[in-house]
């Protein structure tokens, strides 16, 4: 059962970007904007727990937030021309109302534009994933630093200077048209995709996963969908994620062991998601033309539905592989499709494409690499080798649940009794 702490703070979760929207509409200044949400989000979250939701929640934290730019761009001197462009754009009985929240702002919700904004092409994949979690996502930036282990100095750094880039770009608020509409939205897809990866399995560190950054590329994710509910492409990203997320229960032994997708205890699946991404995905391969995450998540399904390891229909995984290729050479794609390979035509064809993949820089020194020539080299009784190989991929992952997975396989190989 949720209490109202929980509800208030789900509800500033999904305000927060439309909040940011507007005042980037209004007021221009991105960062000093995204500076300002926060506190009119702290004042919420103090205040209705106890004196409960204003009428208009999103009124009144844009009518709060106004206030907190505009006073602090008058206290600062540094600030007094812009003080000059900021204050006129609200109304004064804006700014004094104390019943503010009972006016509904505009009803726009620019959240899609301000994936956008975050996702701008002059900025680095760091810088997009660490901004769409600031502004879109509402994490703090000390919560961003912990989910890719890095110092909150660093990530600070990294989210001033990917502010900073789109305030020397001179961007604005608005949705790009045509063709580069088409690519900035592929970079959206991208960003959430990324977020939920490093979520799903992190690079680095103690831990096999990172549940709160899954989460929220789901979260996200959910909302971009709701933006563009025709979007083949994005109702495929977010079934993806969901029919991967759901394995999530069954990943981990009690111990944070990693479990293999064979090994799991498919009873521990949350089935509530698979049936909502097979759903997804059902509904949206046949409405138009078919995209990567489409492919990847009629993949997933296959998985999911599969009651046992044994009733995965292996040659239809290959086929969808075989799809997915066309759209260009991906290391990772290639690496699992030599997977359902060795699982349609025998162990030998699946080692016979890692040798081929071995001449691709991109991965002939990623250790999943390794680990798969070692499961493979296993299944055909070469266990000296496989040891060997397993030790190798052992050796080049950052993660440590991966590193003790790895390290184990090549030990019971090396003591079978």
């Amino acid at each position: 059962m949720s209490t109202p702490h929980q509800e208030v703070e789900d509800l500033l979760r999904e305000l927060a970007p439309q909040v940011l929207g507007v005042l980037v509409r209004r007021y221009g200044a991105f960062d000093a904007c995204e500076d300002a949400v926060p506190e009119a989000l702290l004042a919420a979250a103090l205040q209705w727990p106890e004196a409960g939701v204003p009428e208009s929640p999103r009124s009144w934290l844009v009518t709060v937030a106004s206030r907190k730019l505009v006073d602090q761009v008058r206290s600062e001197a540094a600030r007094r021309r812009r003080e000059d462009a900021l204050a006129p754009a609200t109304p004064q009985s804006a700014l004094l109302a104390h019943s503010a929240d009972a006016v509904p702002a505009s009803d726009r919700d620019d959240s899609l534009a301000l994936l956008f904004l975050c996702c701008h092409p002059s900025l680095s994949a760091p810088s997009r994933i660490a901004l769409t979690l600031r502004a879109v996502g509402g994490l703090t930036t000390a919560q961003i630093a912990a989910a890719f282990l890095v110092p909150e100095a660093t990530m600070a750094q990294r989210i001033s200077r990917a502010k900073q880039a789109i305030k020397t770009a001179g961007t604005t608020l608005a949705l790009p048209e045509g063709s580069h509409g088409a690519e900035r939205m592929a970079t959206v897809r991208h960003v959430l995709y990324l977020i939920f990866n490093e979520g799903y399995t992190a690079t680095g560190g103690t831990d096999l996963t990172v549940p709160e950054l899954s989460t929220e590329a789901i979260r996200l994710t959910r909302l971009l969908h709701r933006l563009v509910p025709e979007d083949a492409e994005t109702a495929g990203l977010l079934a993806l994620m969901l029919l991967t997320e759901a394995r999530r229960p069954a990943r981990t032994g009690p111990h944070g062991e990693l479990v293999p997708l064979a090994e799991q205890d498919r009873g521990r699946w949350d089935r509530g998601l698979v049936t909502e991404g097979v759903d997804l995905i059902s509904r949206t391969l046949p409405r138009g033309r078919v995209g990567p995450y489409q492919l990847q998540a009629a993949i997933a399904a296959v998985h999911d539905e599969a009651e046992h390891p044994d009733a995965t229909d292996w040659p239809q995984v290959l086929a969808l592989y075989d799809l997915l290729e066309q759209f260009g050479p991906n290391p990772v794609v290639s690496l699992n499709r030599a997977i359902a390979v060795a699982m349609v035509q025998g162990p030998a064809a699946g080692l016979d494409l890692l040798t081929k993949l071995e001449s691709d820089k991109r991965l002939a020194q990623h250790h999943r690499l390794l680990a798969t020539r070692a499961h493979l080299l296993e299944q055909l009784g070469r266990h000296q080798a496989a040891a060997r190989t397993y030790r190798e991929a052992a050796g080049r992952t950052t993660s440590a649940p991966e590193r003790r997975h790895l390290t184990h396989r090549a030990h019971l190989l090396e003591n079978p009794a």
